[in-house]
């Protein structure tokens, strides 16, 4: 698949992870629910950093990610 709007990486890999382990966790009893939700937010580590090298508000972008994400079959190269 090629496009030329859409460009692979940039953290969209981890911040899909993070969503989906953040869905799992509240399924979770327990400390493990904890555990789960804390390596849900340090895999958006890596976008969080690349919004910040690239001089973007870091907190703003994630949480337009995250909407993004949310957006189940949605296009997000939109």
């Amino acid at each position: 698949f090629q496009n030329d709007s859409v460009v692979a990486g940039g953290g969209a890999i981890e911040m899909e992870l993070s969503k989906y382990l953040r869905d799992y966790s509240r399924t979770i009893p327990g400390k493990q629910q904890l555990l789960i939700g804390a390596y849900a937010k340090a895999l958006e580590i890596i976008p969080r950093q690349l919004c910040d090298n690239a001089g973007f508000d870091a907190t703003n972008i994630l949480n337009k990610l995250r909407a993004k994400h949310a957006q189940v079959g949605a296009h997000l190269g939109t």
